[in-house]
């Protein structure tokens, strides 16, 4: 092999190695996973994000991961997203959930999340027992390791409880048409 060779080839090998890291993503914590339901969240008429779920089970089962994609249709600040989920996980979980956590819960979420304009796709992975993961594109944002908050976040969309119950039984496939 000639030496002017050597270099162009560990080139292409690396440029190879980085861009099948660059489309790494979400979907390596959940091989195999489908889409079980769409949906879009509108509010005061306004189109705020579509969403989809994905998971390797159907019907969603409590104890199987899964991956909420939202892809927003307008500008929203960290901050305004990290005080509607502070707002909703609130209103689902009571007293049950201290002010220390709900404190220490929005400072995960504030590493977690970014400032979103249209277009910005933020997905957030549920590992039962483990936590969660934040995906910006397809870029790990955070890792949140507390089952509890995972929970707690996910129920804003999942709980039977939420403000939103066409867009859950829409995610979950369940929506009749």
């Amino acid at each position: 092999m000639s030496p002017q060779r050597s270099p162009l080839r560990h080139g292409l090998w690396l440029l190879a190695l980085l861009g099948s890291q660059a489309f790494a993503g979400w979907q390596d914590s959940l091989p195999g996973a489908q889409v079980i339901g769409t949906g879009e969240f509108r509010m005061y008429g306004f189109d705020v994000y579509n969403a989809r779920l994905w998971s390797v089970s159907r019907p969603l089962a409590s104890d199987q991961p899964f991956a909420l994609e939202l892809i927003y249709q307008r500008a929203i600040s960290r901050e305004d997203l990290v005080q509607a989920s502070i707002d909703e996980i609130k209103r689902l979980s009571g007293p049950s959930i201290s002010a220390g956590q709900l404190e220490a819960w929005q400072a995960q979420m504030q590493q977690s999340f970014i400032d979103v304009q249209a277009g910005t796709r933020i997905t957030g992975v549920y590992l039962p027992g483990q936590g969660a993961r934040f995906f910006v594109g397809q870029q790990l944002q955070y890792e949140v390791k507390d089952p509890q908050f995972a929970r707690a976040f996910f129920d804003i969309w999942f709980d039977p409880r939420t403000r939103n119950p066409q867009l859950r039984q829409q995610l979950l496939g369940t929506a009749k048409p």
